[in-house]
């Protein structure tokens, strides 16, 4: 489900753990066209979600949604562009994006404290 890589600094003796990122497996959930899930790049830092898009692929609703399906944050936007967006609470959650053709997409990933 996830994968992570640490990005170290080390000072001196000391070795500290500055950033820890952990990129989310795209999966598809319903798809009639040619797959896109290598043009959407997701990752978790801390409380802070990111996606990439790495083509256009028009206008894709993205939804981020608690294990209880509770709506966290929820947008219409334009690709290539980015999305941001901070997750308050620890816990479990599932992103999900929508393109304009109605394929769908997502991701599970978790936030810890």
């Amino acid at each position: 489900m996830l994968f992570s890589s640490l990005i170290t600094v080390c000072c001196a003796n000391d070795a500290i753990i500055c950033d820890t990122h952990n990129n989310i497996q795209i999966k598809e959930s319903q798809v009639q066209g040619s797959p896109k899930t290598s043009s959407i790049q997701a990752s978790i830092n801390g409380h802070a979600l990111s996606v990439v898009f790495t083509e256009n692929l028009g206008t894709v609703h993205v939804e981020v949604t608690d294990t209880n399906g509770g709506s966290v944050d929820l947008t219409d936007m334009h690709t290539p562009n980015g999305y941001n967006a901070y997750i308050h609470h620890a816990g479990s959650y599932v992103v999900t994006f929508t393109l304009g053709n109605g394929d769908e997409y997502y991701g599970e990933f978790d936030v810890v404290e």
